[in-house]
């Protein structure tokens, strides 16, 4: 192997050992995205969080964790999905994962609300499960290619 495929490699596994971080309160929701990442073969730890108040606890308790994407809900109790994106994204040591929003709100107010705090996608929640694996199919690059250096 020379040494641009060993560097691949390694940035591989290094990526693989970071958690993706779910911000989602609904359980079945989790449970989900939980299955559709298994499914797409997926082997990063996924950690869940309910609301983006105990995410930003996360994140700032774990800084040697820190997530390779953030998958976000925008409507939960306590703090929603763009008061948390206005907290990360003004934080230095946050505003660089990559955050792709997974809702059921499709409200043109939210999606460009969201772009423009940084978001790296938006994702309507489809019905169907089969779906749901080619729309996460489609965000891979977003953990797979951030660079996000520990």
């Amino acid at each position: 192997m020379d040494t641009s495929s060993k560097a691949k490699s390694e940035e591989v596994k290094r990526q693989n050992s970071k958690p993706i971080l779910l911000i989602e309160d609904n359980h079945l929701d989790a449970m989900t995205a939980e299955r559709t990442l298994k499914d797409l073969k997926v082997t990063n730890q996924m950690v869940q969080m309910a609301n983006g108040e105990e995410a930003l606890e996360y994140l700032r308790t774990k800084r040697d964790k820190k997530p390779c994407l953030i998958i976000l809900d925008l409507n939960m109790p306590k703090m929603n999905g763009l008061e948390f994106l206005k907290v990360a994204k003004a934080d230095n040591s946050l505003k660089k994962i990559p955050v792709v929003v997974l809702t059921t709100s499709s409200e043109q107010q939210d999606i460009v609300e969201s772009f423009k705090l940084g978001v790296a996608g938006y994702i309507v929640k489809p019905i169907d499960y089969k779906k749901l694996v080619d729309a996460i199919r489609r965000i891979e690059p977003c953990w797979t290619l951030s660079g996000l250096r520990d």
